[in-house]
């Protein structure tokens, strides 16, 4: 307790409030939650109480916990959380995962850990080894289990159950729970309580949806007026592939938008330079891969893009659910082409149960029907050959995405004692607000290009 009063938890969340008890009671847990509700600290707090309450009987620190991830970055995110949690206890942690020399992670496993964060394939490699035993666990939490099984872990984490003792309490957190998942937890769980905020499979009621329909070959510059508006204060945009990412922030460098690229071909370091200037503010502009986007904990992100509407419905919420975090507000934009994506559209909005509001105030609106929530197969035809009721406007760099504002207090997980919505004002000159994205003339003051590289 002593350490959550400078991260400002006051109140907790109602993923936490319901979990918690819970788990200090030693019960099971199955937790459903959109991203960005505060499940790190639902699970980790209960279990650190338990493990200061009950230490243990040698003096030599073995594994007692074991908390699987599916990316790099999350498992990140939650070691750094464990450690923002018990700086006063007794407790000692390890964060292992794949892309880094295992050298200094497998120093600290023969130190003597009381936790292991981690992803599947590099445990599986150290516990091969002989580097980590899991005998002596008591407690196992699998945190985003959705996106362990769209990464293909499902086989990975098999073995690991497989490793664990039968006598322990396992967490178990998803942001949604399709039957494939449902099945999954019904084989790692006993007697499970289910905690569930949100309904299954819905998107953040806090963020702001809307969808600009457009041609495919003008999405690059429909995203370059979007970011340049002056409400964006920070935004992440997802491409469906990595060369995709690539050739997007060379797009928007060199149409004078600061950038930056994180999916699975960069290095480690390049991922954590990359993420570590965008919670800081210093950029603007993070381009992901769905799979490195996992993980991603930014507070007061104000916008999120959706460059490629996903064919996965589920992964549209994932998405979403990066803005509009702990209650604050959010705004998430798709560009809808003139092909498969208004399918794509109209499966999303079966899933949701509510139509994403169709927004033609763009210079490169296309004109097409809109998707009614209970349409069948939407066509792509009807749209005629212009560029829709705009036109192409080529300015120079706009406003930098600028600083946030806004703090409250919030008991969530991470870092998260930041919960108020982004000034829609964060750089000086445009007018937030109705109306189309102007661009800035050249000389103002926006983000310049950057000299180069990935970082």
């Amino acid at each position: 307790m002593k350490a959550l009063v400078p991260l400002g938890y006051e109140t907790p969340t109602p993923i936490q409030a319901q979990a918690i008890p819970h788990v200090i009671e030693g019960r099971d847990v199955l937790g459903v939650a959109q991203t960005g509700t505060g499940k790190t600290a639902a699970f980790s707090l209960p279990m650190l109480h338990r493990l200061g309450m009950h230490p243990p009987r040698n003096a030599r620190k073995v594994i007692r916990a074991l908390i699987l991830s599916p990316t790099r970055e999350l498992s990140a995110q939650i070691g750094d959380s464990i450690r923002d949690y018990s700086p006063y206890m007794n407790i000692a942690h390890t964060v292992i995962f794949g892309g880094v020399s295992q050298g200094k992670q497998v120093s600290a496993l023969k130190r003597g850990v009381d936790i292991v964060v981690a992803t599947p394939g590099r445990l599986l490699d150290l516990i091969d080894q002989g580097y980590v035993d899991l005998r002596h666990l008591e407690y196992f939490v699998l945190d985003e289990a959705d996106t362990m099984l769209d990464m293909g872990f499902i086989h990975d984490i098999r073995k690991v159950i497989k490793l664990l003792p039968p006598k322990r309490q396992s967490l178990f957190f998803s942001a949604t729970m399709p039957q494939n998942i449902q099945e999954l937890a019904d084989t790692i769980l006993d007697a499970p309580v289910t905690v569930e905020v949100e309904r299954r499979s819905s998107a953040a009621e806090t963020v702001d949806q809307r969808v600009y329909f457009v041609r495919q070959t003008e999405k690059k510059h429909l995203l370059v007026d979007v970011l340049k508006a002056p409400d964006v204060t920070s935004a992440l945009v997802f491409t469906r592939t990595k060369y995709g990412a690539d050739k997007l922030v060379r797009h928007l460098r060199k149409e004078g938008v600061r950038s930056e690229a994180i999916h699975g071909n960069k290095s480690q370091p390049q991922r954590e330079k990359a993420m570590k200037a965008f919670k800081r503010g210093d950029l603007g502009v993070l381009v992901a891969t769905d799979i490195a986007a996992r993980g991603i904990d930014v507070d007061e992100l104000s916008h999120v893009v959706n460059f490629e509407i996903p064919n996965i419905p589920e992964t549209y919420v994932h998405r979403i659910g990066r803005t509009g975090r702990a209650g604050a507000e959010g705004i998430a934009i798709s560009f809808c082409n003139e092909e498969d994506e208004r399918t794509y559209l109209r499966d999303i909005q079966r899933l949701i149960r509510r139509e994403v509001p169709l927004d033609t105030d763009q210079d490169y609106h296309l004109p097409l029907p809109p998707i009614p929530l209970d349409s069948e197969r939407p066509g792509s035809s009807g749209g005629g050959k212009g560029k829709g009721s705009g036109k192409k406007r080529r300015g120079g760099p706009g406003g930098r995405p600028g600083g946030h504002s806004g703090k409250g207090k919030s008991f969530r997980g991470g870092s998260g004692n930041r919960n108020g919505r982004p000034s829609s004002g964060g750089h000086g000159g445009g007018k937030p607000g109705g109306g189309r994205n102007k661009r800035r003339r050249p000389g103002g003051r926006g983000p310049q290009p950057s000299s180069g590289g990935s970082n």
